[in-house]
């Protein structure tokens, strides 16, 4: 997020894409709802489905799945045309106008229209309500990131924000919400193939060296590793031979899980650490037994950037271990001895070796958690981004067409198949599913329809029926509702019993590899 959480409440208008924020961030959405119902905001909500949030909009915008680009294509067009962009902040800290200019000229309402279903004066009006905000944050989520073109998503709503003036200031932003409570902080220690903690590049011959000096080695690989989504494949083909999981459980969470599942089948050792026998630790050659967050000491980097302590309340149950010193144990016995007494002095190498989190340590956060980047110990923390000028100096503008997702519906699958979260259940059950109270309001996965297409198909809530992708087959009741708009069905991913992943497919973003979970094309038919 380039912005902070309570920074939502001082917005003019807020952004929502992508995003069923009510379910998937519960306490964020209480700063959108006061925000609107107390303090005058206006809400946009686009998303292909009538989620809960949308009650509160002002403009609920329904576009066709995968059509991302298009629509924010289309509300820039109107903004470029009807001169209600922020002139003097793209002339003075932004590059590329012209350019983007240039692509979204054809993007008109009608054009738009045509792509997304949008209606066009729907386009135009919500590219008016968006660009006369003083400030104006857009949300977003996994429905604008996971897809084929997912990166051009979130390029293009950077596009927009900075074209309205929207970056680097208070009550504005680009704000993705994360999906799990610690992911930023696992991205910012460097648990992305192509980069060491804060980001530093392990092609960087400096970033290298100074890393191999702190960790007294000789040399460190200069090449990126494999993305999570390459490994399968690599296993599959027999190339990848080992595989250590740790706090995942991919054979729910993996889009074609067919694939996935004879891609582990075929490795020849496989690790899995996880507080709980996952579906994919049962497979395992070896479980290592984790400590959970309560029963650990260190920190979680939340989705507004600010690092925040963690504190055992807890011992762990039977053998269970911090996983730093499970993986310190296991480093050591392979010839590479980690001697790290305790989490205080781990955060103390992270504080040395990461330039942006290099003001922050145990002590300055005791009580309240610092916002990276914070650059040394007297720094109050950064909680807005680009304020004087982007990292890189001046912001530049990408000109991104619109790409139609990797698989259209068709005779044979009519369909359009969506996947997202509840709010009673979480990922792929791990925690939440041994809990009797959350199974007891969320027990089984469904398969949710428009009363359209339930009369189309003659099917009445509780029905049961196979859904069916060119990838396998799932069973699932029928549950009918006004969430769901014609030509779409819905499905939570977080029953291994009818994994929705089964399902989806596995195309990837060429540039981060994130699957196309979000669009494919499925049919439906009664259970026999």
């Amino acid at each position: 997020m380039t912005n902070t959480i309570g920074d939502i409440e001082k917005a003019d208008v807020i952004l929502i894409t992508g995003s069923n924020t009510t379910e998937n961030h519960p306490v964020l959405s209480s700063f959108v709802k006061r925000a609107v119902k107390s303090k005058g905001a206006k809400l946009i909500v686009v998303d292909p489905r009538r989620i809960k949030i949308a009650r509160y909009a002002h403009k609920w915008l329904r576009p066709n799945l995968g059509t991302d680009v298009a629509w924010i294509n289309g509300l820039m067009h109107v903004i470029i045309e009807e001169g209600l962009y922020a002139e003097e902040y793209v002339a003075s800290r932004t590059v590329g106008f012209d350019e983007l200019k240039k692509t979204v000229a054809k993007y008109t309402p009608e054009e738009v229209e045509q792509i997304t279903g949008i209606p066009a004066q729907e386009i135009i009006d919500a590219a008016r309500l968006y660009a006369a905000a003083a400030k104006g944050s857009i949300l977003y989520c996994m429905g604008i990131t996971q897809h084929t073109t997912g990166t051009d998503n979130v390029k293009s709503l950077a596009n927009l924000a900075m074209l309205c003036g929207n970056l680097g200031i208070e009550g504005g932003g680009v704000n993705p919400l994360r999906g799990q409570n610690n992911v930023q902080g696992a991205c910012d220690m460097g648990g992305l193939p192509d980069v060491y903690s804060g980001y530093q590049r392990v092609m960087d011959p400096e970033a290298r060296k100074r890393m191999a000096a702190a960790w007294n080695v000789a040399e460190l690989p200069d090449k990126p590793g494999l993305k999570v989504t390459q490994m399968m494949p690599a296993a599959h083909d027999g190339k990848l031979k080992a595989l250590y999981i740790i706090g995942e459980n991919p054979l729910v969470s993996d889009p074609d899980l067919n694939h996935a599942e004879k891609s582990i089948g075929n490795l020849d050792f496989l690790v899995v650490q996880d507080i709980f026998l996952t579906e994919t630790a049962k497979l395992a050659d070896v479980v290592l037994p984790s400590a959970c967050f309560a029963e650990k000491e260190g920190t979680f980097a939340n989705t507004e950037r600010r690092v925040q302590r963690v504190r055992q309340a807890v011992d762990p149950p039977g053998q269970a271990w911090a996983d730093w010193k499970i993986i310190s144990a296991i480093a050591s016995r392979m010839g590479y001895p980690m001697t790290y007494e305790s989490s205080r002095q781990i955060m103390e190498e992270i504080s040395r070796l990461t330039p942006s989190y290099a003001g922050i340590s145990y002590d300055r956060i005791e009580y309240e958690g610092l916002h990276w980047p914070c650059p040394n110990a007297e720094h109050p923390g950064t909680p807005i981004l680009h304020k004087e000028q982007f990292t890189i100096g001046k912001g530049v503008f990408h000109g991104i067409d619109y790409l139609a997702p990797a698989e259209k519906a068709d005779e044979e699958y009519p369909l359009y198949l969506t996947t997202g979260r509840l709010l009673y259940q979480y990922h792929t059950g791990t925690m939440t599913m041994k809990t009797g109270g959350l199974n007891a309001i969320a027990p089984e996965c469904f398969v949710e329809i428009s009363p359209r297409d339930a009369r189309q198909y003659d099917l009445a809530d509780g029905v049961r029926v196979r859904i069916a992708s060119r990838r396998g087959s799932i069973q699932a009741r029928i549950r009918v509702s006004d969430k769901a708009v014609s030509g779409t069905v819905f499905i939570p991913f977080h029953y291994a019993q009818a994994a929705a992943n089964r399902l989806t497919n596995a195309a990837l973003d060429p540039i981060s590899g994130i699957p196309e979970y979000k669009v494919c094309a499925v049919k439906l038919s009664k259970a026999a």
